[in-house]
Parts: C-alpha cells; sequence; structure tokens
C-alpha cells in the first residue's frame, strides 16, 4: 500500500485535525491522551458520549459507502484518520463492535433491508451492539456453541448463556452465534442471530476484572426473543457468517488499536528517560526491541489491509496479526513494570476502604500490564490463532485431538 500523502491527503489529515481540536473541549477536553480498553478511569458513558459526538462529525465508519451515511474513504484516508486521530491526542476508543465488527460483516453477509435497518443506527451512535460468541464451555472452541434458538410462531425463542460480552451493560442489541438446528454438532447448525436486549428474556451480570473494572459481562437468555427475519447470512450459516467477523475484528478493526499502542510506547518511553531507568542497558534493549517490533506491527497492518479491497472478506491470514499485536502488547506491560521497577508495585494513593482493607488505584502502567495480559486469550486464544495459521493459511494436517 502506498501511504505517501499527496496534497489531498495532506487536506483531509488538516480537516479531521482541526475538527478534533475544536470538539475535545468541554466534558471532552479530560478526555486527551486518556481511555483505553481495560482503562477504567474514564467512565464508559463518557467514552460512548465522545463516539456519538465523532458520529455528528461524521467519523464514524469512515470507510463505509456514502450511499448507507459512511464517507466512503479509501484504505489510505482510513491509515491517515487514524494516524492524526492519535498524533492529536484523541481520547481512546470504547470496543465499539458494532462499527468495527457488526457493520462491515452486515455490509458483506446481511440483506439490503438488515443493511438500511442496521448501519445507519451504527454510523450515528444511536444504537451500540455486544458480541455474542463465547459461553462457558464454547469459548476459544466456538463450535462447541449450545446457547439454542427454537423457531417458534414466527419468531426465534432463544435459551443459553454467553460469557465475556463487551460492554453489555450498555448494548441496546446483540449479535449472537446459537445453534438452531438441536440434531447438528460442531460447526453445522448454527445460525448467526441479531437480538434485542432491553426485554425481559436476557439477564447481564458483570464480571469484576483484575484490574477492577466490569467491562466483560455474562449474558443470560429465559426465552429471549428476535424476529425470524433477523439472521445475518441464512439459517445454518452461522459459522461462516462468524468467521468473517473475527477476520474483520482482525483487520481493519486494529487501525485505531494500533493508534493506541503507539501512544502507550510513546509514553513509556519518556517516563524511562525521566525515571532513569533508560540508563539501564537491559531496559535501553527492551525498549528498542518494543519500538522494532511495533514498526513491524505496523508494515504488517497496512499488508493485511490489501486483503480489505474488493468487497472481499479477510480471510484466516488475519489470525497472524491478532497473534503478533497482542504478544507484543503482553509483553509491553511487562515492559512497562521494569520501567517503572519497584514502584510498579504499589501505588501511595492507596485508601483505606472502611472494610479493614485498602483499595489501591491503579495508574495507566499497572492498568496496562494487569489487563493486557487478557490480548492473548480473548477474541481467540494464541493456541487457536497457531493452528488457524498453520492448517488453514500453511496447510499443515490438522493438530491431533
Amino acid at each position: 500500500m502506498d501511504v505517501r500523502l499527496g496534497p489531498a491527503l495532506e487536506e483531509f489529515g488538516d480537516e479531521v485535525q482541526t475538527w478534533l481540536e475544536e470538539h475535545m473541549v468541554g466534558p471532552f477536553a479530560g478526555l486527551r491522551g486518556r481511555g483505553l480498553t481495560g482503562q477504567e478511569d474514564i467512565a464508559p458513558e463518557l467514552q460512548i458520549e465522545w463516539e456519538r459526538e465523532l458520529a455528528k462529525g461524521g467519523w464514524l465508519g469512515i470507510d463505509f459507502p456514502e450511499s448507507i451515511g459512511g464517507r466512503g474513504c479509501s484504505l489510505v484516508e482510513q491509515v491517515v484518520f487514524h494516524k492524526t486521530y492519535v498524533e492529536a491526542g484523541a481520547p481512546g476508543r470504547i470496543p465499539n463492535l458494532g462499527l468495527t465488527l457488526l457493520g462491515p460483516t452486515l455490509m458483506m453477509f446481511g440483506s439490503a433491508e438488515q443493511q438500511q435497518r442496521f448501519v445507519p443506527g451504527i454510523l450515528s451512535g444511536d444504537e451500540l451492539w455486544c458480541q455474542g460468541y463465547s459461553e462457558p464451555d464454547a469459548g476459544s472452541d466456538l463450535a462447541n456453541v449450545r446457547t439454542r434458538a427454537d423457531l417458534v410462531d414466527g419468531r426465534w425463542v432463544i435459551n443459553g448463556q454467553k460469557v465475556w460480552t463487551s460492554l453489555a451493560q450498555f448494548a441496546d442489541w446483540i449479535f449472537a452465534i446459537v445453534r438452531t438446528d438441536p440434531e447438528s454438532s460442531r460447526h453445522r447448525g448454527l445460525s448467526y442471530l441479531l437480538v434485542p436486549m432491553n426485554q425481559p428474556g436476557i439477564e447481564v451480570r458483570p464480571i469484576v476484572q483484575i484490574t477492577g473494572g466490569a467491562e466483560f459481562n455474562e449474558t443470560y437468555f429465559d426465552d429471549a426473543l428476535t424476529d425470524a427475519d433477523l439472521v445475518v447470512g441464512g439459517v445454518g450459516n452461522g459459522w461462516k457468517v462468524a468467521m468473517g467477523t473475527l477476520a474483520f475484528e482482525r483487520g481493519a478493526g486494529t487501525l485505531g488499536r494500533q493508534a493506541g499502542f503507539r501512544r502507550e510506547f510513546e509514553a513509556l518511553l519518556d517516563l524511562a528517560k525521566r525515571n532513569g531507568r533508560w540508563d539501564d542497558p537491559v531496559v535501553r534493549q527492551e525498549l528498542m526491541e518494543s519500538h522494532i517490533r511495533l514498526e513491524i506491527l505496523r508494515f504488517n497492518q497496512l499488508r493485511m489491509l490489501t486483503a480489505l479491497t474488493n468487497d472481499r472478506a479477510p480471510g484466516p491470514e488475519m489470525s497472524i496479526m491478532k497473534l503478533y499485536w497482542a504478544s507484543w502488547h503482553r509483553h509491553l506491560g511487562e515492559l512497562a513494570m521494569m520501567v517503572r521497577g519497584t514502584s510498579g508495585m504499589v501505588d501511595s494513593r492507596s485508601t483505606h476502604d472502611g472494610h479493614g482493607g485498602r483499595h489501591y488505584p491503579l495508574d495507566a502502567e499497572q492498568r496496562m500490564f494487569l489487563f493486557s495480559r487478557a490480548h492473548t486469550i480473548y477474541g481467540g486464544s494464541s493456541q487457536v490463532q497457531r493452528n488457524v495459521i498453520g492448517e488453514r493459511v500453511l496447510g499443515l494436517p490438522r493438530e491431533p485431538r
């Protein structure tokens, strides 16, 4: 991909920069350079409002066609947007799964009616989505899904449980993989349903994380309902559609994440210079290695983006990106503790919690270290990604069971 900026792209970058400076004010002024997945120091409600502010400026779904409310930006323009966004110190983004996952999935696999019904609400920020994939016995092994949906009187009746449903407590809808053929097993008999969250048959229970927040949730379905036509890609084709969604997760959606990674690395580098850890040859070497791998991540991302051209869904090679960024960011968290030294073990602002214990508020490095441990697990564990690469990219025999 040629990312050299001509006059038109420079003008586009200036437009992005100007808009951000004009809108990072008022309630959003304190978000500059703050807020990412796993950083519970920012209220999710405020981050959701920032998504809606971006929508007002037409900056949600810049890659979507203009005919459905997007900007129709080229891949190079998308790169320019995300690069400018992080350089402006704009707020870290919440996991807007409707925008990054469901929207592209609907454009690839959904009917025209489904696209017109749901994509405009996603791009306006009016409808928020969560993802219903993993279950207690079907995490990385998604083919083991047991949540069931039966067609009764023209509506799907759903029973079962999902887990790790990010921001389900704020979501209006959930896209879920369910078993619509009770006699089926593994990859067969699965369907991809769109289900409203605000109904008596759905219960959301937050999961308190090691960082103290509750981004993740358990979601229970007890005779939950959705319309018969809210199946994406046809009944029984859920596995194919689900794999397409995961590929989008590992494709263009990582642009914003990568921009945040660069900001985290630069902040850590600055900290090492300020506290003297830069003079430690081991720390210095680790920082340089991390920088090199971050550049590899950037170039690999640009290469992977070519798979999103010509209306082609990204394929299993996107697992390379997931495996690489997850491992890199987990190592960056470990490196953050190395740079902090012993001060990273505690926080001097600790306070009594009123029950005989102490509460230690986490700073940016501590949150990154703790939350990044999850990266090699969620969205497909690193072990599963290696199997996907080996079997579906390299053509190796299936792993023995």
